[in-house]
């Protein structure tokens, strides 16, 4: 296997186990989503994982998408966002840009127009600044629509906004009244 598709089947695992499914492997998580890098090398070579610190630190500083990062001495490592599994990622609500994206399929959009945008089986919707980051998103569940979020008008509504280590945006929800969906 050469080094990029080895990495890539690294990021895949941590995140399986780091955003999704933890017990797959009996890892625990701490209720802010850290699992310290020691149980999760030996609870992934119980389960025919081989796993060494310096693969790890490879696959998170060569991760296009900073899906995860470490603590500061590099002893725990969580994924950044994007969990289905309870976790509370400590971070401080703050004032969004005015407008944010959302990559979905068209599929998804008549459901859309009906409840807004919920988190599903995650805990939050995700947006970001980058269109183009956000039709990739969207891309990979069908034919991508890009929605316009007047995330400006819901923080002053009292929504929530959080802004994660990747640069992706996060919120419970979206209500239908804030979302511009394309025309045509």
């Amino acid at each position: 296997m050469s080094m990029k598709s080895e990495l890539k089947s690294v990021s895949k695992f941590l995140s399986l186990v780091l955003r999704h499914q933890p017990d797959a492997i009996g890892l625990n998580l701490d209720p802010n989503g850290w699992a310290t890098i020691d149980e999760l090398i030996r609870c992934a070579g119980q389960h025919g994982r081989r796993l060494t610190l310096e693969l790890i630190e490879q696959t998170v500083a060569e991760n296009d998408k900073q899906r995860f990062t470490f603590n500061d001495d590099r002893t725990k490592i969580r994924a950044n966002q994007g969990h289905s599994v309870e976790i509370e990622l400590g971070l401080e609500p703050q004032q969004p840009p005015e407008i944010l994206y959302h990559g979905t399929a068209t599929r998804f959009v008549e459901s859309i127009r009906e409840t807004g945008l919920n988190s599903g089986e995650r805990q939050h919707v995700h947006m970001s600044l980058d269109q183009q980051n956000m039709l990739a998103v969207g891309n990979r569940h069908g034919k991508p629509v890009l929605l316009s979020i007047r995330s400006g008008d819901m923080w002053r509504a009292g929504h929530l906004f959080y802004f994660s280590k990747n640069g992706v945006w996060l919120t419970d929800a979206v209500p239908v009244e804030f979302i511009e969906f394309p025309t045509g």
